[in-house]
């Protein structure tokens, strides 16, 4: 069974996973199983689609010949596919497991090893976009694994993609997402501590970030967000906790190749702050708190945690 009348599951139904379902039902497939960790997050989604939601792992792997996982981390990502237990790997015989979360790429390749053992077909799809791109089909997908199956996955990651690269073997796509990652949260960081350092200088934020954009200083983050961090507006797209996550895949990916990487230490550094003082669940546009002058980042967190 393929393209369209094939059954999609969907595993991590929150704010990737959800618009990723939303998208495939509106473009004609199939969903036929949602589940998440949190049972009303896939009950509220199941509720949208007209689905009942799915109770365990296993009964996802049974209703679909898809299922598309985007869970958080590493530890999520061993546990749905679990040799023991409840798992996807459940009547994995046949079925296609695409796997779209940011994590360690040995897990992938242990995950695709786990599926083909099986009797399934396993591939990682890393997304390098965020939630409006994935309910309007155009996110940018890296993918990884054996090319028959990326073959395979490909009329449907079309579906959700205005670009799908294939990258190489599993693991191959998890370190390029890791890399994009790193560079963006380094960007990230070295605009919100130039625009901290122009309002501590007096100078007008909308200027600067025109000529920003104007000039050697241009780039996507300023695109995306130059002006969140200047209006200090930090509705989640890409939280600070999943970049201090991502952060460090890319430095243990370092350490692994023997190089020193200063800016992304530092930058990792600087998510983790975020995290320890509670604006973990700020968009990644909020390690501007930290440079501020005008609102430091312990009033944030005070504002933040509701105690002030």
């Amino acid at each position: 069974m393929h393209g369209l009348q094939e059954r999609i599951g969907v595993v991590g139904v929150g704010r990737m996973g959800a618009n990723m379902a939303r998208r495939l039902r509106d473009v004609g497939y199939t969903v036929a199983a949602v589940y998440d960790a949190r049972p009303e997050t896939a009950d509220g989604l199941a509720r949208e689609l007209g689905i009942a939601a799915a109770t365990s792992l296993a009964e996802v792997t049974r209703a679909s010949d898809v299922v598309i996982t985007v869970v958080s981390d590493d530890a999520a990502m061993d546990g749905i596919f679990a040799t023991e237990g409840d798992s996807l790997l459940d009547g994995a015989q046949g079925k296609l497991f695409v796997n779209c979360a940011t994590i360690t790429p040995a897990v992938h390749v242990e995950v695709q090893s786990r599926v083909e053992a099986r009797g399934g077909a396993s591939l990682e799809a890393c997304m390098a976009s965020s939630i409006p791109q994935a309910r309007d089909g155009t996110l940018y997908l890296m993918a990884g694994g054996r090319r028959e199956t990326f073959e395979r996955a490909r009329p449907l990651l079309e579906r959700l993609a205005k670009k799908v690269r294939y990258v190489g073997a599993a693991g191959e796509a998890a370190k390029v997402k890791a890399l994009v990652n790193m560079v963006m949260n380094v960007n990230t960081a070295g605009l919100a501590e130039g625009l901290g350092l122009a309002e501590a200088l007096g100078l007008d934020l909308g200027m600067l970030r025109e000529v920003f954009a104007e000039t050697g200083a241009a780039s996507r983050v300023l695109e995306t967000d130059g002006a969140d961090m200047q209006a200090r507006e930090h509705d989640v797209f890409f939280s600070a906790a999943h970049a201090a996550k991502d952060a460090n895949i890319a430095l243990a990916l370092a350490r692994d190749a023997q190089l020193d990487l200063p800016l992304a230490r530092a930058t990792a550094h600087q998510f983790e702050r975020m995290t320890e003082l509670g604006l973990g669940e700020l968009d990644k546009s909020g390690i501007a708190e930290l440079t501020f002058p005008s609102r430091g980042a312990s009033a944030v967190a005070s504002r933040t945690s509701g105690t002030s």
